[in-house]
């Protein structure tokens, strides 16, 4: 046990010790029931006289904060015998630089778990009871016997070379030619988001990002300190023709943008607009991170090529990943770019924090290359549409003809747009205590000021009866809060 002592302080070592541990024991860090290390081995350890800890101990054991059982040792009381005691003790005083800290962005955590049964809807990713965990438990198992400790070992920096290869592949059989040397391999698209942001933009820099668009980046943008500058959106995607107005206006270092089943909108960009905003970027040479979190979920109408499939070269830095589709703890995701800012990632992601999961590649690797995924899409997708049938069939049979949502094609989310004069921040707590959940769409806008009249549904996460009977909850809860207004 280490314990901080000051020999040149005025309070005496026994004293010090003894404080050490009442605050160990009051913050729960030293958990009941814990057996301390006997007094002669503890002052061999801090190099003071044995009768220094023994003291300490007694003091603590006379407050019932300890307890001495013969033969045994020496043992921390069970929680029900200590006092209420806050965390820190309650006078802490942290220094100045912890208390200039920026408040970091809350969780929108609405009270639905009040309910009995609540139903959400405000997830990010798919249902976990369609994870393969039973698969890829063997595939993990496999891997270990195959390759032994080399499955434990840090890796190349870009990743795992088998896997960048099966990620050309498969990038390639949707459309995209890419080569094994351009991918790098990241800690989920986060990652991949956050290191390109960070490579190409520095504080107080502009970016452009679709308005309204993914919570996580916009967070991540903020907390790096970028202006943000929104694109309007519609039922075509982001409206290309306002762009170039804003790439005069704000000169921005990057342009983000979601073109395919858009979060949280779900809408796809125009094939004429993709066209346009490539050819706009390479105007005012200005990169695009294109974020393809869940372009493989189609249901219905044509595809549409991503926009590296676009790109005459260097203009767009592609990123995707497995987690939305496999398992969200897998954490693996993985850019596509060409020229030296591939260089620049591998280098700059080495430094962040040296290396994705081996282990986790080669499995994940070993999963992809017999076929697994694609069968896990293939039913993923059968499954998902009938959830999307599900969502459009229960809005239109509970909520009122004035709330509009228009069906996605694909990806995992509805959006829905509330009448004039409704707040879905407001509906929130209704909806919560109808056993109801879904994020507000005040969340995915520059300005949180838009976005109050509209809301975002995960229609893959629930099965078709929990879809319905949770949509049911939602007009219980809408009804409510019009008869307060």
């Amino acid at each position: 046990m280490r314990i901080p002592l000051d020999h040149q302080a005025e309070a005496p070592l026994y004293r010090q010790i003894e404080s050490y541990l009442r605050k160990a024991i009051l913050a729960g860090s030293l958990a009941p029931d814990t057996r301390l290390p006997a007094s002669r081995k503890l002052a061999e350890d801090l190099g003071v006289n044995r009768i220094t800890v023994e003291t300490a101990y007694e003091c603590l054991e006379a407050d019932g904060l300890l307890s001495s059982r013969v033969g045994s040792g020496t043992y921390v009381l069970a929680p029900e015998t200590l006092p209420v005691t806050a965390p820190d003790g309650g006078n802490v005083a942290w220094p100045l630089w912890q208390q200039s800290l920026p408040k970091p962005v809350a969780d929108d955590k609405r009270g639905a778990a009040r309910h009995p049964d609540p139903i959400s809807f405000a997830g990010g990713v798919s249902d976990a009871r369609l994870y393969p965990a039973d698969e890829f438990r063997r595939v993990l198992q496999s891997v270990m016997r195959r390759d032994g400790i080399t499955a434990l070992d840090y890796g190349e920096r870009n990743g795992y070379a088998p896997l960048r290869a099966t990620i050309a592949h498969v990038l390639a059989s949707q459309g995209l030619q890419a080569r094994p040397e351009s991918v790098l391999v990241t800690a989920g698209s986060q990652q991949a988001i956050s290191l390109v942001a960070q490579l190409l933009l520095g504080a107080g820099d502009t970016i452009l990002v679709e308005s309204p668009t993914y919570s996580g980046a916009l967070d991540l943008f903020r907390a790096l300190g970028f202006t943000v500058v929104g694109v309007p959106v519609d039922e075509q995607g982001m409206q290309v023709d306002l762009l170039e107005r804003l790439l005069q206006q704000h000169h921005p270092r990057l342009v983000y943008t979601i073109p395919n089943f858009h979060n949280p909108t779900g809408t796809c960009l125009a094939g004429a607009r993709r066209r346009q905003l490539i050819t706009l970027a390479d105007r005012y040479n200005v990169p695009i991170l294109e974020y393809d979190f869940v372009g493989d979920l189609r249901y219905d109408g044509r595809t549409q090529p991503a926009l590296k499939a676009l790109d005459p070269g260097g203009r767009v830095i592609y990123v995707s990943t497995f987690s939305k589709m496999l398992m969200p703890g897998l954490r693996v995701g993985f850019l596509l770019a060409d020229g030296p800012v591939y260089d620049s990632l591998v280098r700059f992601k080495r430094v962040n924090d040296l290396a994705t999961s081996t282990l986790v590649q080669r499995a994940l690797e070993s999963y992809v290359t017999v076929g697994r995924y694609q069968a896990h899409l293939h039913r993923s997708c059968q499954v998902f549409r009938k959830r999307r049938d599900a969502m459009v069939s229960a809005i239109e049979a509970h909520l009122p003809a004035d709330v509009h949502c228009s069906p996605p094609q694909g990806g995992l989310f509805a959006w829905l747009q509330l009448p004039d004069g409704l707040s879905s921040d407001d509906l929130a707590a209704y909806a919560a205590e109808e056993g109801v959940e879904f994020v507000p769409g005040s969340a995915f806008y520059v300005e949180g000021r838009e976005g109050t009249d509209k809301l975002r549904l995960n229609f893959v996460v629930q099965p078709p009866d929990r879809i319905d009977e949770g949509i049911r909850r939602l007009a219980r809860a809408l009804e409510r809060m019009r008869g307060r207004k």
